[in-house]
């Protein structure tokens, strides 16, 4: 018998008792189910947490400067020394204060915007636009000039489109709005990311309680060696303080990774605990194919005595319980990659206030799905060989017998 007649009896046999066999791949169908949606939610987190850091750079090494157990200080010029002596590694450098206080438009007092001193360099290095106005330059910088650029929320909700020009109030210190950002998040809303003002890095380091600057962003020539530049700079940075606990040198790339990493470490336990239900779906089929071959036992002894050989009723019961968890696997899939969608859009749904333009996509990938589907198979054809063997090695006079 050829294989294409084998697995035209295959089919017609699976056909003859529909329910039996749906009932037999059902926990061929919800393993392979929840192993997608798994899968896919897992990739979408991951998707998410790679775009949420891009906005924030991750070619950007963020130093924090906080003194403990160590008496000595490290100067803004030496730390723009580091960077501008080092220009294999080090693109650009910009220090950033963040202040904390009142913000005063008009007779509003807002208490949800960020407010932070930054460099003129900054808004290139993060990638930020100017949508009116200009940005911030060296003059305001070295001036400690009293000016600010708002996000596009401020601007429309306090200053109705029209902020350049306007003055607004930082801990009772009156500010000019020069510019305007360009919108960053798909909606304006209070604290979001366009709630939001910056001022020179001097002029904010004179009005914080503290007088100097704690944190520096710094961006590398290349991603690929991020890591070689933290160390440079923690080793820098220790010649100085002679104590690491007097700083801290964070890679954004590194966190990124490190966060892949834990939602990869869930994604395995859970697929883990989904595989289960292959397990069991492969015991479901190895049950109902022993019965199968006990129900069968009069056919077997007739295709023996007409000269079918054990590899003959082997393959035909084993390309059965192959053919069912294929059909398992395939209808498995279509019902994950369903869940999936449904788990996309009501993710975007509950988290869209937050997501600030980021899309989430819980798709699994092609190999996931190749993966799932070769796995469900090879579970039917591991679990059939044994009845399919029971089944190759009857006497054919025993099975003639058989009532």
């Amino acid at each position: 018998m050829s294989l294409l007649e084998t697995f035209q009896m295959a089919i017609k046999n699976i056909l003859s008792s529909k329910m039996r066999t749906f009932l037999t791949m059902l926990g061929i169908i919800i393993g392979v189910c929840a192993v997608i949606v798994i899968v896919g939610l897992g990739n979408g987190m991951q998707g998410y947490i790679e775009d949420s850091f891009a906005d924030m750079g991750t070619d950007s090494l963020t130093v924090q400067i906080l003194g403990r157990g160590s008496s000595r200080s490290v100067s803004e010029e030496q730390m723009y020394a580091l960077v501008e002596d080092n220009p294999d590694l080090f693109k650009e450098i910009s220090p950033t204060v963040t202040m904390m206080g009142a913000l005063k438009i008009g007779s509003d007092t807002i208490s949800t915007s960020s407010i932070t001193g930054v460099s003129e360099d900054y808004f290139d290095m993060k990638g930020y636009e100017v949508a009116q106005g200009r940005g911030l330059d060296y003059v305001d910088m070295n001036a400690r000039k009293k000016v600010c650029i708002v996000g596009q929320y401020l601007n429309m909700a306090y200053f109705g489109g029209n902020a350049v020009g306007q003055t607004l109030k930082i801990n009772g210190t009156t500010f000019t709005v020069v510019g305007v950002m360009a919108q960053k998040g798909s909606e304006l809303e209070e604290g979001g990311t366009d709630d939001c003002v910056f001022l020179p890095y001097s002029t904010a380091a004179r009005l914080s309680f503290t007088g100097t600057i704690g944190s520096y962003t710094i961006t590398v020539q290349d991603t690929d060696t991020i890591s070689e530049a933290k160390t440079f700079l923690e080793n820098k940075l220790y010649d100085i303080f002679s104590d690491d606990d007097a700083y801290t040198v964070i890679s954004m790339a590194e966190m990124v990774e490190e966060m892949n990493s834990m939602v990869n470490m869930i994604i395995y336990i859970l697929a883990g605990i989904a595989a289960i239900s292959l397990v069991v779906g492969g015991i479901g089929i190895m049950n109902i194919m022993l019965v199968s071959v006990t129900e069968r036992t009069r056919e077997i002894g007739i295709r023996k005595s007409l000269g079918a050989k054990q590899k003959d009723i082997r393959g035909q019961f084993v390309i059965e319980a192959g053919t069912t968890s294929a059909v398992g696997g395939v209808l498995g899939i279509v019902f994950g990659l369903l869940l999936a969608r449904a788990a996309t859009i009501a993710v975007g749904a509950i988290m869209s206030s937050s997501m600030n333009g980021i899309t989430f996509s819980a798709v699994p990938t092609l190999s996931d799905i190749a993966v799932s589907f070769g796995v469900s198979v090879g579970i039917g054809v591991l679990f059939g060989y044994l009845p399919a063997n029971k089944a190759a090695k009857l006497n054919p006079i025993d099975a003639l017998r058989y009532d």
